[in-house]
């Protein structure tokens, strides 16, 4: 199967109100021009400076996401385009976010990672430092920035009731915080499932699903 057909074959089992990230880490440019030839326009990458070398090649009306673990020495890299970042996890990285959206006069769209899995490898806050943030008077001084949303990974396991269990946690915390959000209308994505349980995590109140194997083939370590 090409990419193109690869594409139109999830792009069939998705819902419309559903937004597929076409996950292309490590991926070549020919092969992200092919999904963007064949109407993609949304990728989601884990390196900073692999999207930013991407970004100068590609097409300008690609949507950028950044869907790795985020170092807050490098988010001057991608400040000027990112379209949205998934993976923030603390305070710190959200000031640091809004200090260079600053500088490039943006603001930048951000989902709040929460961990919702059981193994010690997954990055993300509890619902309780999630509210804290949303509740702090610090966080609302932050201009540059816009939360709109929480993102989430399962446990790696073949355990489909323990995925469909943390699923269903991650889409009551978005609920819970939606609440307490400034802008409730605004807080709109709940980032969840990848190739393996992206129909599980649609079942379960996805927004945004992140998908690069079912895409491209298998990953390049």
């Amino acid at each position: 199967m090409s990419i193109q057909q690869n594409l139109n074959h999830i792009k069939e089992t998705l819902p419309e109100q559903v937004t597929l990230v076409a996950v292309s880490k490590t991926k070549p440019v020919s092969d992200l021009q092919e999904a963007y030839d064949a109407g993609q326009r949304i990728f989601g990458e884990n390196k900073i400076q692999e999207m930013a070398e991407k970004h100068e090649i590609l097409p300008k009306d690609i949507e950028w996401h950044m869907i790795g673990h985020v170092q807050r020495n490098k988010v001057k890299y991608m400040a000027p385009f990112v379209s949205l970042i998934h993976g923030v996890e603390n305070e710190k990285l959200l000031i640091e976010i809004n200090k260079q959206a600053a500088k490039h006069n943006r603001v930048i769209d951000c989902l709040l990672q929460i961990k919702i899995a059981k193994e010690d490898s997954k990055f993300g806050m509890t619902e309780a430092e999630a509210l804290d943030i949303l509740q702090s008077p610090s966080f609302s001084e932050l201009k540059n920035i816009n939360i709109v949303g929480v993102m989430g990974m399962a446990t790696f396991t073949e355990n489909e009731s323990q995925i469909k269990t943390e699923f269903n946690q991650l889409k009551t915390i978005f609920n819970t915080l939606k609440a307490h959000h400034k802008s409730p209308t605004q807080f709109k994505t709940i980032s969840m499932g990848m190739s393996g349980d992206y129909q599980l995590a649609v079942a379960c109140g996805s927004t945004m699903v992140r998908i690069g194997s079912s895409i491209f083939g298998v990953r390049n370590y």
